[in-house]
């Protein structure tokens, strides 16, 4: 039991003399979910985003060599390439799985499609989080379709299972909802779920601005994930900026004038002229003003050619 609570921590980023430190306090047969909360507590934090927090040393290397440092890698991310634009995503696998499954039976093949859709976007950060004790063998009240997806998964360190176990025949299970939003609030990522976590919001500040500000909802239409164009509203960011963390301002659009040619306002009008492309932004008044002077000056020129002629 201790090298399996040691190793589930682990796997989350705290260093082992915490985690050890916590488990003598707590004794040996202490829920993971007490645990977590004592890390928390004693203000431990993943060595990860430690190492993340401290000023990097620049190393100086020989012109030609080909020996780089490996970048900084959090349960098995990989940071090159397009994906350092993209948010982390976290899956509410419970939610997807139900969800896809019309609140029947857990349909594991709900969170492979969900899975499928971030990975074709470019995201490499996606971890899904199921209790533990989805890996049972199916029952009536708790039906499970396809759960060989749950294993593969597994082994794509993409799934963690929250841990549960029994106690005198009746099962304890930790609380999967605040796994998900701590991890998603410490990567400052973005939760896949239809889930409010109201219990959450009303317990700590900062995850109820987190949770409203990052919950990405979705829905089901047949065998196709879709989550909304616009996760915050008509007047939110876009999906794309709702998942980049550089978000990509759109082009401004120009609306072609109604009166066309015909338009007086010259350089104050605020609508596209196709015709003023190569023309100078002048008023009304200055362009009337130029075509005057031009005839004046022409004039003025052919008079003094002539009184140069005429002796």
């Amino acid at each position: 039991v201790h090298q399996s609570k040691l190793d589930f921590f682990c796997k989350l980023g705290y260093g082992k003399q915490d985690i050890c430190k916590v488990l003598e306090n707590l004794g040996q047969e202490a829920l993971e979910d007490d645990v977590l909360k004592e890390l928390i507590r004693m203000g431990s934090k993943p060595q990860a985003l430690e190492n993340q927090a401290q000023p990097s040393q620049i190393k100086l290397v020989a012109r030609g060599s080909c020996s780089t440092t490996p970048g900084l890698k959090w349960l098995g991310e990989d940071e090159s390439g397009a994906s350092s634009s993209l948010r982390p995503i976290v899956i509410d696998g419970s939610n997807v799985a139900m969800s896809h499954g019309n609140k029947e039976v857990f349909s594991c093949w709900g969170i492979q499609l969900a899975v499928n859709w971030f990975r074709e976007r470019g995201h490499t950060y996606i971890k899904v989080f199921v209790p533990l004790w989805r890996k049972e063998p199916p029952r009536q009240d708790s039906p499970i379709a396809d759960q060989h997806i749950l294993e593969e998964l597994e082994k794509q360190s993409i799934l963690v299972y929250t841990p549960s176990r029994k106690v005198k025949g009746k099962r304890v299970v930790c609380y999967d909802d605040r796994y998900i939003v701590k991890v998603a609030y410490e990567r400052d990522g973005v939760i896949v779920s239809n889930d409010h976590y109201r219990d959450l919001q009303n317990e700590n500040p900062e995850w109820k601005w987190f949770i409203e500000h990052r919950l990405l909802m979705y829905s089901f239409v047949s065998n196709r994930f879709m989550p909304p164009d616009d996760p915050l509203g008509r007047h939110g960011p876009t999906l794309s900026n709702f998942l980049s963390k550089k978000p990509v301002l759109p082009e401004k659009k120009w609306q072609p004038c109604p009166y066309g040619k015909k338009c007086t306002y010259g350089n104050k009008c605020k609508f596209y002229h196709p015709e003023r492309l190569h023309q100078a932004r002048l008023s009304v008044a200055d362009e009337l003003r130029a075509k005057t002077k031009v005839p004046l000056a022409l004039g003025k020129e052919e008079e003094r050619c002539q009184c140069q002629r005429s002796p």
